[in-house]
């Protein structure tokens, strides 16, 4: 049986769609954070970052938990983005 190339390119489609970009997790540490404002800064800064699906905020250990997608970002640009917004971070290990 042979299939026209528009079905064939349909049904491989979700296949190639499967294996796009998965995500990366990490951790960072958040310096000068004082409180829920500051939180909400660093929030919107990384949720601007191309590619972060997912920040999480915890005020009381002061760090954000980031979701990105490693193929459109990467932790150095996290780090610069909380610096710009004025709250130094690093990675944790």
């Amino acid at each position: 049986m042979h299939l026209p190339a528009k079905l064939m390119v349909i049904a491989l489609f979700p296949i190639a769609f499967a294996f796009a970009g998965e995500s990366q997790t990490v951790v960072m540490d958040l310096q000068n954070i004082q409180c829920y404002g500051c939180m909400n800064t660093v929030n919107t800064a990384l949720l601007k970052v191309p590619g972060v699906q997912v920040a999480k905020m915890d005020l009381e250990k002061k760090t954000a938990t980031v979701k990105f997608d490693p193929t459109k970002t990467n932790t150095e640009a996290l780090v610069q983005a909380t610096a710009k917004a004025g709250f130094p971070s690093t990675i944790r290990k």
